[in-house]
């Protein structure tokens, strides 16, 4: 995470921190609307780190937002057993409607406006839904469980 941050500040962003070893980061950007930072900074790892992974950009807005509009947040124990699905583009989250097949009950499943959110009740690893949610079905979208969602939205608001 270290070679993160790096770069970040390399690029000219302030404020970063990032969260364990998670790929997760959170900074202040002068200007620039999420998409172009999310594409920049995913060129730079790519060149500078050789990996290349979906990167997705959200203000703290957007990610109080998703937070705020999680409808299986109600109830859940366990937060590693609750998947948030982001995508750059929040139109596109239809694409992840071939998930739904996949639910098992007790599962539940969920398209928002801003995000997808999954709550594996029985576990991740056993649910053929968590699995292709966190497969991503062949779209730019990157899942992180409600614990790291909460988390980086106490980030993002410290630093906003």
């Amino acid at each position: 995470m270290a070679e993160l941050r790096a770069l970040l500040a390399k690029m000219g962003y302030k404020d970063v921190a990032t969260l364990l070893n998670s790929g997760n980061a959170v900074f202040s950007a002068a200007k620039g609307a999420p998409a172009l930072h999310a594409a920049a900074i995913a060129a730079a790892v790519a060149r500078t780190m050789g990996v290349d992974v979906p990167v997705v950009v959200k203000s703290a807005s957007e990610l109080a937002g998703i937070v705020a509009e999680n409808p299986l947040a109600v109830g859940v124990f366990d937060p590693s057993r609750l998947l948030v699905a982001y995508m750059q583009d929040e139109t596109s989250l239809s694409g992840l409607a071939a998930v739904a097949r996949l639910v098992v009950p007790p599962e539940r499943y969920v398209i928002g406006k801003r995000a997808a959110y999954l709550h594996c009740a029985n576990g991740v690893l056993g649910s053929k839904a968590g699995e292709a949610l966190l497969g991503k079905s062949g779209t730019m979208a990157t899942t992180r469980n409600w614990s790291t969602t909460l988390k980086l939205n106490a980030l993002a608001i410290h630093d906003a």
